[in-house]
């Protein structure tokens, strides 16, 4: 693992969503594309916002850690007790997959193009 890249929401709304958090809690817009997906600065973390099309948890908050290779971690967490969601595949900005801890607890491995 590099970092955590995010804090993932799903959000039916994105234009509503980003209005929300930018303007009620006054966090600044990093990333915005249409009504897929919404990134803006939580003061160190970033707090993603994932419209229908992209909300690859199915709704339920998750962290996001950054990773070098998607497919090469999967093997050693499932060893670990890791359960697959969602097998890697390639979104429009990066590669992710969704897993299960053995909480589980929802968590997406994502690594840019």
């Amino acid at each position: 693992m590099t970092r955590i890249g995010n804090v993932l929401y799903g959000a039916k709304d994105v234009g509503e969503a980003v209005r929300f958090y930018r303007d009620a809690l006054g966090l600044t817009v990093k990333f915005e594309d249409g009504d897929r997906f919404a990134a803006l600065d939580g003061g160190g973390t970033t707090l993603a916002i994932a419209g229908p099309a992209e909300d690859v948890t199915g709704g339920v908050p998750a962290a996001s850690f950054k990773v070098d290779d998607v497919a090469a971690m999967i093997g050693p967490l499932t060893a670990a007790g890791a359960e697959v969601v969602r097998a890697p595949e390639e979104g429009p900005h990066e590669v992710r997959a969704v897993l299960r801890d053995p909480a589980g607890n929802v968590f997406v491995l994502y690594s840019g193009k």
